[in-house]
């Protein structure tokens, strides 16, 4: 037989202690959960690493950049980065240049750390805009039903059929010269053309989920307490919804950012700035236009942004993956 302890000051058992205890212990939400999974993901941290490092490079840009991005350094034409002694022009690498410089004598690495401010502002900055449209389009449709669901759904498809980048290049082409292709030297419109079309696959997983919860057991209890319709859907629909929206806020950032370079690699992109004062002076697609130009005899012009691009791109992958496996379920027995 085994014997109870009894503790000396209350006359209470060690079990009946250690019961209370975990009793009083304070259960994690869903978010804590995921918080939680996605910080054991290796990956993931590394990829939230690289994109605080870049946020920061495109905040400070001024700061950290060794040189102004437009100054041009007359005489020295282009020269090699500091691992080439001697470029194809007879030029030595000067080592004020880590990076080099272009055609003009710019620095490439200041023009590249500028170049970011455009690139991140881009993967932000019209993804919110996005969700906005997207979430209030997903979740009236799905809650609604009937002749509204038919409408905004018939709205999507014909967006949705519609071919991005052809969409991109027509108005980037028709309106860049008119005073909205120049606000903001040419990002205002390449904004709202992203917002335009991609507010779509939000649209549709929004929907898809207050489908699958407007049945369920805790809103016909707000629905019995006589709560809103409004109430219902931003309190307790769009909240349980949230999930697939963050996932798909990661993996749609990337998209952004490489249109934007692509746009900027086609000239439709950023207009280059003159002004030593304007926050956005280039952009990374228009840093690999002009090294594409002078690939043979300066390729670290194009390697540099095209780098940079691909680290972005890869660690809101990385976040987005790790995100995913964090908000699913179904892997919560799993790992």
């Amino acid at each position: 037989m085994t014997t109870q302890v009894s503790h000396p000051s209350t006359g209470q058992t060690q079990a009946h202690i250690a019961n209370l205890t975990m009793m009083t212990v304070k259960p994690r939400s869903l978010w804590q959960d995921a918080w939680s999974r996605l910080i054991k993901n290796k990956a993931s941290v590394i990829g939230m690493v690289v994109i605080v490092i870049f946020t920061l490079l495109a905040i400070f840009a001024s700061v950290i950049a060794p040189h102004n991005p437009l100054q041009i350094n007359s005489g020295k034409g282009f020269t090699p980065p500091m691992w080439i002694p001697v470029g194809p022009n007879g030029v030595p690498a000067d080592p004020n240049f880590i990076f080099g410089t272009d055609t003009l004598g710019r620095d490439v690495l200041s023009r590249t750390l500028y170049g970011a401010r455009v690139s991140m502002t881009v993967g932000f900055l019209p993804t919110f805009i996005i969700i906005f449209v997207g979430t209030i389009v997903g979740l009236f449709a799905g809650y609604r039903g009937g002749r509204i669901d038919n409408l905004l759904m018939r709205i999507t498809d014909v967006v949705y059929a519609f071919p991005d980048l052809l969409f991109f290049i027509i108005v980037m082409v028709t309106l860049r010269q008119t005073p909205i292709g120049q606000m903001m030297n040419g990002l205002f419109l390449l904004f709202s053309a992203l917002a335009v079309v991609n507010w779509v696959g939000f649209a549709r997983i929004v929907r898809g989920q207050v489908l699958s919860l407007k049945e369920k057991e805790f809103v016909e209890a707000a629905r019995c307490i006589g709560a809103t319709d409004s109430r219902i859907m931003f309190r307790h629909l769009l909240p349980n919804s949230l999930g697939p929206v963050i996932i798909l806020t990661a993996m749609s950032i990337p998209g952004m950012i490489i249109t934007e370079a692509v746009l900027g690699y086609l000239g439709l992109g950023l207009i280059p700035s003159t002004n030593p004062k304007d926050f956005f002076i280039t952009s990374w697609g228009a840093s690999m236009l002009e090294g594409q130009t002078a690939i043979n005899a300066q390729p670290w012009l194009l390697l540099l942004p095209a780098i940079a691009v691909s680290l972005v791109v890869l660690a809101f992958t990385f976040l987005g993956d790790g995100l995913r496996d964090a908000l699913d379920p179904r892997l919560q027995g799993t790992q």
